[in-house]
């Protein structure tokens, strides 16, 4: 099973490029869906993350804001491999 990620940013966001950047080269390494949300396309993500973004899940799951830890990003999709489950920060 291929883990879904999404990572909410929105245009313009530095921060978001930058997390998108971490997150295309850890695929090239482990594969899993990415998907991303504009948080500007609805008014509850725009609540939920604005002060907040990037935001990425995996499975669902909160996983990161503001940059994303390409290690830790690793560890995750692998420990998603054996089953186990990832932890929130």
């Amino acid at each position: 099973m291929i883990p879904d990620v999404v990572l909410y940013g929105r245009e313009g966001c530095c921060l978001c490029e930058d997390a998108r950047v971490a997150l295309e080269r850890v695929r090239r390494r482990i594969p899993f869906e990415l998907h991303e949300r504009d948080i500007e396309s609805d008014p509850a993500l725009l609540r939920r993350y604005l002060e907040r973004i990037p935001v990425v899940t995996i499975g669902g799951v909160e996983a990161f804001e503001l940059f994303v830890d390409e290690a830790e990003l690793e560890r995750r999709l692998e420990g998603l491999g054996t089953g186990a489950a990832p932890a929130v920060e």
